[in-house]
Order: structure tokens, then sequence, then C-alpha cells
């Protein structure tokens, strides 16, 4: 190999060393927005619970279509 093919091989390991770091920064960044996502879908199913438990078992089943008049009556 001459010096050309040296200098050719070098810059695009560093190209390549570079890429690799921004994946890896990127990589990083998704997996803790998926933490974060996880976090925010755990807190929602809580309060649905919640939500639930503070509903009586029979409210559900004692609406009628009348209660559910559109806006313009």
């Amino acid at each position: 190999m001459d010096a050309t093919q040296d200098q050719d091989i070098d810059r695009r390991l560093e190209a390549l060393e570079v890429k690799a770091a921004f994946t890896e920064d990127l990589l990083e960044q998704l997996n803790m927005t998926i933490y974060r996502q996880q976090q925010r879908i755990d807190g929602l199913v809580q309060q649905l619970v919640e939500l639930r438990r503070q509903t009586p078992d029979d409210a559900a089943g004692a609406r009628s279509a009348r209660d559910e008049l559109p806006p313009h009556y």
C-alpha cells in the first residue's frame, strides 16, 4: 500500500467512527424516549384502574340512549 491508500483508509475509518458515535448517541436518546413513554403509559394505566375502581358497577348499565341526546336538542 502506498501513502495515499493509507490516508484514504484512515479517512474512511475516521468517518465510520464518527457515524458509530452518532449512532450510539441516537440509540441512547431513543432508549430514553421509550423509557419515558413506558413510564407515562404505566401512570395512565394506574389512573384508569383508579377511575374504574371509583365507578360503581351498575353506573355503566344505567345509561340509556336518551341520556346521549345530541347537543342541538
